[in-house]
């Protein structure tokens, strides 16, 4: 295969590949997330990074924003809704940098871990299931 003809995934191929991924998921997985937002950008925000102390926007492939299910309550007044961020360019600067594992697998994994953010998983928690699957 050549590459001299390839472009990098747009914005629009990333949401469709995050897309199948999301429909590739469990049934029951898929229901449990409800009402999350899904939202493909190139970088986090100024903002965002600023709140994270991140330095290098490199550094964050993923974000979830919102009340996790572990914090809802019925008494919740318009809150806005639960959204899952991918970022582009640091998820194909990873995959750039791995060279073992395949685009679509590599925006999977992401999209699970933040989802795994909205069940109210931390960090640690996601890692621990990982490493035990």
């Amino acid at each position: 295969m050549t590459w001299t003809d390839r472009l990098a995934p747009s914005l629009d191929d990333f949401a469709a590949m995050a897309k199948a991924a999301f429909d590739g998921l469990p049934e029951a997985f898929r229901r449990l997330t409800g009402d999350v937002v899904f939202r493909v950008d190139d970088f986090a925000t100024d903002e965002v990074l600023d709140s994270l102390g991140i330095e290098d926007p490199f550094e964050l492939t993923g974000l979830y924003q919102g009340v996790d299910l572990s914090r809802r309550s019925v008494l919740d007044v318009g809150a806005q809704p639960s959204m899952v961020f991918l970022y582009r360019r640091p998820i194909l600067d990873e995959w750039c940098e791995r060279g073992d594992v395949a685009l679509g697998a590599l925006i999977e994994h992401v999209l699970v871990h933040e989802i795994g953010h909205h069940f109210g998983l931390s960090d640690d928690d996601i890692h621990r299931i990982e490493d035990e699957a």
